[in-house]
């Protein structure tokens, strides 16, 4: 098959390289649908030590496809089901699942490899995290479920109320999707960013009710309390950058009694200075969620069924998988939200 090998930082190469046999418990999906995503960006920029275990390494986690082969003792799957998968599944046995901390599952392997013509799911995935998609759906838009899941982790986990005002700086297709799942459960949602095709997608997509275009308020605090109950401050403030110097000034955006959810995740090693007097007296709840649960995976397809959820108007641009390197340069440039790839595009 044709596929993108992953052979360190900034090296990715267009290659034929052999489908891995389905095992037991394993299925072989034909990938129709492929997405980009910011974390495989920074994986192709500076590595990951938990996504990249082995050099070379399969690339690419967001996908969608047709069941091609199923290996031995597989029931839920046959040969032709539309299908789509997460990119991991928890094992339920460790100390976190029996917690139900699913997304902590100390077993959690990631799978890669959706830059690819074919793409072979690991038995406990397709027990747990495969779905058969509804008829009337698109591969394009069951790509989407992936992503889609860790942010509903994200905005259910956040405890997200009606007519609460929720800011959210940082606006890639995971802070967008943040917008439009927190109007969705009825919030007023103010949203910061600095790139313009980032910020009419605030508006075309997410319905924000306040966009703030930082290069004009490099200062987003006092802006972000002016658009709050009494200029008191945001009831919910969501990060979703991952630079520590704005998990530092996050806190400065809510009110006393606020909660502050810091889901961008920083680099390696990155620590943060915060304000205890703010943090102790003004009573702030402070959180962080990582990743999804089979439960928020199913959410997110139901969204996206459902039509609530327009993800194809993330899509920036559709592209063949020789083009993949294009695709990584222009995220680096601030020139894409989301690139749909195509294996078999011609």
């Amino acid at each position: 098959m044709k596929s993108i090998q992953y052979y360190g930082p900034q090296n990715i190469k267009f290659e034929e390289v052999p489908v891995k046999p389905a095992q037991e418990g394993e299925v072989i999906v034909k990938i129709m649908s492929a997405l980009t995503c910011g974390t495989d960006v920074k994986t192709y920029r500076r590595g990951h030590p938990v996504l990249i275990k082995q050099i070379p390494s399969g690339f690419g986690h967001e996908f969608s496809g047709i069941v091609e082969k199923v290996g031995k003792g597989v029931t839920k799957f046959k040969p032709g089901d539309r299908v789509v998968a997460a990119n991991s599944a928890p094992c339920g046995k460790c100390f976190h699942c029996r917690h139900e901390e699913y997304n902590l599952c100390e077993n959690l392997d990631l799978l890669n490899g959706a830059y690819a013509q074919y793409i072979t799911v690991p038995a406990r995935i397709v027990e747990k995290n495969m779905l058969i998609l509804p008829d009337n759906l698109s591969f394009d838009k069951a790509a989407f479920c992936e992503p889609l899941a860790n942010v509903v982790h994200g905005a259910f986990r956040t405890g997200i109320k009606p007519g609460q005002s929720v800011g959210i700086i940082g606006i890639g297709p995971i802070g967008l999707m943040f917008a439009k799942v927190a109007k969705l459960m009825g919030a007023r949602v103010i949203v910061g960013g600095r790139n313009p095709i980032k910020l009419k997608l605030a508006e075309d997509f997410a319905g924000a009710d306040e966009i703030v275009d930082l290069k004009k308020y490099p200062n987003p605090e006092k802006i972000f309390r002016s658009f709050s109950d009494e200029n008191k401050g945001l009831d919910v403030a969501i990060e979703c950058v991952g630079l520590p110097e704005i998990w530092e000034r996050l806190i400065s955006c809510v009110r006393k009694g606020g909660t502050v959810h810091f889901f961008g995740g920083c680099k390696s090693g990155s620590t943060v200075t915060l304000d205890t007097t703010s943090i102790h007296y003004g009573d702030l709840k402070l959180m962080s969620v990582f990743h999804h649960t089979p439960e928020y995976f199913r959410k997110a397809l139901e969204y996206i069924a459902s039509g609530e959820i327009e993800v194809e108007k993330l899509i920036t641009e559709t592209i063949p998988l020789e083009k993949i390197e294009y695709a990584m340069q222009k995220h680096i440039a601030g020139e894409a939200i989301k690139f749909l790839v195509k294996p078999f595009m011609e």
